[in-house]
């Protein structure tokens, strides 16, 4: 029996290949070349090796992709996958990975925490890790796949009892259609322990971007260069969560300030400790459309890099945009309890 399903499409590089060995050391893998050579894919673990090229497009596994898409929303259920990315510029493995990611959420496949491994082509991107590996880039890629493969290896998440859930927001009771659908999720989360922040405007002073020592040395000490709110409710906060929900309308398809502050100056608890026994969850309103947007960024800045789990299906997204519509919308009422069914399920209560 093969320990994973591996997706490698087109023209692949010496150095994704070295890559994709790193992850495999010791285990089976069949390989999907094409989409005519795409299996039942539920159930399964997947690596999913993307050679970008200079136009930031990988054609044929946007067709893998796409064949899955064709198969219905749940052509991935109870799968779960990691990326393995070389780019042939310094640029799109970021977004490229975050769009791969989203898509195959959507199908039902869950990620762990930091699933990526992405090589630019200079592999400059690894630069920063020189200052606590003595190693060459080339070494330090292979390091990285090789933890990741034996992460990949060991995910999968623990059963949670009466999970704590934070829902985070800096949106307007009144008028916001974002809060109105989260209070209908909010009512079918049975079993669960549920609390709630509001990030008031001037309340968060966005990161300092204080160097990697001093930021450890205020997080050693249950700290941050601003204090405030931030160290005194958010942070203890969600330390103490197991799944942190983020109520985020679209602002100029992206995350409201306030919370994307509340992201950047995540750095002081990070450094502490990891976050992937945490699940990240989101409800996004667009007034006219982008959604997908809001939730690649989320996923990107939370899961990619700040390495929460993220459920399949981890965002209830709507268009709405007066005040009120988002309870208007046909079927709303049944796709809330559908998306507070899929937290309880996913937390394993």
């Amino acid at each position: 029996m093969n320990d994973y399903y591996v997706i490698i499409p087109g023209n692949a590089s010496l150095q994704l290949k070295r890559m994709l060995e790193a992850v495999l050391t010791g285990k089976n893998a069949s390989y999907i070349t094409d989409k005519q050579s795409l299996p039942d894919l539920r159930g399964v673990k997947i690596i999913v090796c993307a050679e970008i090229s200079p136009a930031g497009l990988c054609i044929p596994l946007y067709e893998i992709l796409e064949e899955l898409q064709s198969r219905g929303c749940d052509s991935l259920k109870d799968s779960s996958a990691i990326l393995l990315l070389h780019s042939s510029s310094e640029l799109y493995t970021k977004s490229t990975a975050s769009f791969i990611v989203f898509l195959m959420n959507q199908l039902g496949c869950r990620f762990p925490g930091h699933p990526a491994v992405e090589a630019t082509g200079s592999l400059s991107n690894f630069s920063t890790w020189r200052k606590i590996k003595k190693a060459s880039l080339e070494d330090i890629c292979l390091e990285l796949c090789t933890s990741l493969g034996e992460r990949f290896a060991a995910y999968n998440p623990a059963a949670v009892k009466k999970p704590k859930i934070l829902a985070l927001h800096s949106s307007r009771k009144e008028t916001s259609n974002t809060l109105a659908l989260w209070n209908m999720v909010k009512n079918s989360l049975e079993g669960c322990r549920i609390s709630e922040l509001h990030v008031e405007n001037g309340s968060i002073v966005d990161c300092k971007g204080c160097s990697y020592k001093t930021c450890k040395h205020f997080s050693m000490n249950n700290n941050c260069f601003y204090g405030g709110i931030m160290v005194k409710e958010i942070l203890p906060a969600i330390e103490k969560s197991d799944a942190v929900i983020w109520l985020c309308p679209n602002y100029n398809d992206a995350v409201s300030a306030n919370l994307s502050a509340v992201i950047n100056r995540m750095s002081a608890l990070y450094v502490k400790t990891p976050f992937y026994n945490k699940s990240l969850f989101s409800i996004i309103v667009s007034g006219n459309s982008g959604s997908d947007s809001v939730a690649r960024q989320l996923l990107g800045a939370l899961c990619i890099n700040k390495g929460f789990n993220l459920p399949p299906y981890h965002s209830f997204m709507a268009t709405a945009n007066d005040p009120g519509t988002a309870l208007r919308i046909s079927g709303i009422e049944a796709a809330a309890k559908k998306f507070s069914e899929n937290i309880v399920n996913e937390l394993k209560i």
